[in-house]
């Protein structure tokens, strides 16, 4: 399961290259048989009309999938738009941004608003954390200063900014009784902030995801405009902060590895050939984010295979209302196997692989550990290398969620 991906996502005039069909596919090849997307609506749009339009871009997936619903604006109608998503949508997931203001980001007070309502549901927020402002102002001064490589964009976001808000948006939360999410942590700050927060809430969970614990801020300094294809924000972080994730990982401060795939073409990242702002950002991984984890984790001995399955599977599909559907080998659970081979290798390759991207940020990793057969909802779709997917077989997948306090009781100790 992996419960942050971006399909066709339109972005600053342009979409994410995977589309629900590719990216499902590259999915079932590396392993993962179920996604959670979102939707975003415009601003002033009706919550539900952007959700029937996702609807129909995702109808061509070949594997299963879920929907988060994009908090992107507040007004009269929103709470009961929201209460529609849970009540009649199976969709109890709100995604809220706090960097972005110009376009999709909320402000304190709306952000309070949707965690106010959210814990009245009994619903689930999910939060990119940023301090938008902070950035804002760096961006602008950066670019006047003439720095518009792809390095200044990792500048223009320090880990103090993600630290911050995570701070903030954890505090806010307990406040308000709400449980929330907080996506791709990539710093030691942000995993600080959200371990001292959970010592006084159980509500509050993180992930992170696979491009944070294996690359550094160095891609940023190859030549010719290379460093564009692993722009994304959060950035990369120094390698220093890969220590904090994995021990994140190791004693649950970190719940769930996921990948954040939205991958783009050179051709779409040239944009911002003369400045960084406008390159298009989000990396690709959804084909190799259970091998990259297998092998840096569990052959390196950093994780054991319990772990492993935990964060990529388990533990995914409890946190957002699938479980024991999916996450789970069990009578009446969806028949959805992966037959683990812990000794074939591969070195990864944009040649290779089937993302729909010219690039791979990953090129020439060496991996042990891949999966022979996946069978998804009770299908072989992937055998010996060989994809069997169908266009459109994959269903949309209605989520429940328990009630605030009910989770608050019935939360699984910490390790």
């Amino acid at each position: 399961v992996d419960p942050h991906v971006h399909m066709e996502l339109a972005v600053m005039g342009t979409r994410s290259c995977d589309d629900f069909e590719t990216g499902t596919a590259a999915g079932i090849a590396g392993g993962t048989t179920t996604i959670v997307d979102f939707v975003h609506p415009e601003r002033g749009q009706n919550f539900l009309e952007a959700l029937e339009e996702r609807k129909a871009e995702a109808a061509k997936a070949v594997a299963d999938y879920g929907l988060h619903m994009a908090v992107t604006w507040w007004g009269d109608s929103t709470a009961g738009w929201m209460e529609r998503c849970v009540r009649d949508q199976g969709m109890p997931s709100f995604k809220v941004y706090m960097a972005y203001k110009d376009t999709v980001g909320l402000d304190d007070g709306d952000l309070t608003r949707v965690l106010q309502t959210t814990a009245d549901l009994g619903a689930l927020v999910v939060v990119h954390a940023e301090h938008g402002e902070r950035i804002d102002r760096l961006r602008e001064r950066l670019v006047a200063e003439g720095k518009t490589a792809p390095r200044y964009h990792a500048l223009s976001r320090p880990p103090e900014a993600e630290g911050e808000a995570t701070r903030r948006v954890t505090e806010m939360a307990a406040a308000a009784g709400a449980s929330l999410y907080v996506f791709h942590m990539t710093c030691r700050e942000s995993v600080e902030a959200l371990a001292r927060a959970r010592e006084s809430s159980d509500l509050l969970y993180g992930e992170t995801c696979i491009q944070y614990l294996l690359l550094s801020d160095s891609v940023y300094e190859r030549s010719d405009f290379e460093g564009a294809p692993f722009v994304c924000a959060p950035p990369i972080r120094p390698a220093a902060h890969q220590e904090a994730l994995w021990s994140g990982l190791k004693d649950g401060t970190l719940e769930v590895v996921s990948t954040d795939h939205c991958p783009f073409n050179m051709a779409q990242r040239r944009a911002g050939r003369n400045d960084f702002r406008l390159i298009p950002g989000g990396t690709a991984g959804i084909e190799h984010r259970l091998s990259l984890l297998y092998t840096y984790g569990v052959a390196a001995q950093r994780l054991d295979l319990h772990r492993f399955v935990d964060l990529v599977s388990t533990r995914p599909a409890q946190r957002f209302g699938l479980y024991p559907r999916k996450g789970a080998i069990a009578v009446g659970s969806d028949a959805d196997l992966v037959v683990w081979d812990p000794e074939a290798t591969a070195t990864i390759s944009a040649e290779t692989h089937r993302h729909r991207c010219d690039r791979s940020n990953y090129e020439g990793f060496e991996v042990r550990g891949l999966p022979s057969i996946v069978v998804a909802n009770g299908q072989i779709r992937f055998r010996d290398g060989e994809l069997r997917v169908q266009r459109g077989a994959g269903r949309f997948l209605e989520r429940s969620y328990p009630a605030t306090a009910e989770r608050a009781s019935s939360r699984t100790a910490r390790p």
